[in-house]
């Protein structure tokens, strides 16, 4: 029994190690009571992301240059990391605080059905590798081209799940989280798959358990936000570290 106790203590840290989810609780701050909204908040929501948009773009780009300069680049090797790089730690291109942690999700009431905090980082580090696997097939179709709508959406929608985390995870902000997962994460990921599956069906099929885990985790943040005293769907001050 202490080996097999063992065993899991080392799988559970060696999924947070690869997805880079802190096993450690960090302080948050815990929303003031009147309700005022913060709007500055709000606009560093939307900066970072944009300005992670606008990095990961250019990311796409340079390398799109690099393939043309560079004849003797190993392309395949090149374009597998780079995906394996933003399908795990897009979060490297953005300005905000989008830290992997369980402070949230472990300090709220949750439903009875919501899944234990491991089974998040396994979820997605399993999305991840369809990702990068449908990612390198449009990759692939389109003449190993990165500046493609199909990839550029895939940035899009990267950048808005890590600010999401920034909202839900970093902060706690469950009223935000609600619209916030809905619009961005979610919708983008239909979007998306839709856009992959347009170059290659088999990719836009393995997106779909990305699409149906957003959904399943839209539910959850829903259903979060209603057991724990339904804030309003903006931002509001943050009070002293809890």
């Amino acid at each position: 029994m202490a080996d097999r106790s063992d065993l899991g203590g080392k799988f559970e840290t060696l999924v947070n190690t690869i997805m880079g989810v802190r096993g450690d609780n960090v302080a948050q701050q815990s929303v003031v009571d009147d309700r005022q909204p913060d709007w500055l908040a709000m606009a560093t929501y939307i900066t970072g992301t944009l300005a992670q948009m606008g990095l990961m773009l250019l990311a796409l780009w340079g390398l799109q240059q690099l393939t043309q300069v560079w004849s003797g680049m190993p392309q395949v090797g090149c374009a597998i990391s780079f995906f394996t790089l933003v399908a795990i730690r897009s979060r490297l291109f953005s300005p905000l605080n989008n830290a992997r942690t369980r402070t949230t999700y472990s300090s709220v009431n949750r439903p009875g059905w919501a899944p234990p905090p491991l089974a998040f980082p396994i979820i997605w580090m399993g999305i991840g590798v369809l990702r990068v696997i449908a990612s390198y097939l449009v990759w692939q179709v389109l003449g190993q081209t990165y500046w493609s709508w199909p990839l550029l959406i895939f940035m899009a929608h990267l950048a808005m799940g890590d600010t999401w985390n920034t909202i839900f995870t970093v902060e706690g902000r469950l009223g935000l989280a609600v619209p916030v997962v809905i619009v961005g994460p979610f919708m983008s990921a239909i979007a998306v798959s839709i856009s992959y599956w347009q170059v290659v069906p088999l990719a836009g099929q393995l997106l779909l358990p990305m699409v149906l885990w957003l959904a399943v985790a839209s539910a959850l943040v829903i259903s979060i936000w209603q057991l724990n005293g339904r804030e309003p769907w903006y931002p509001m001050k943050l009070d002293d570290v809890v």
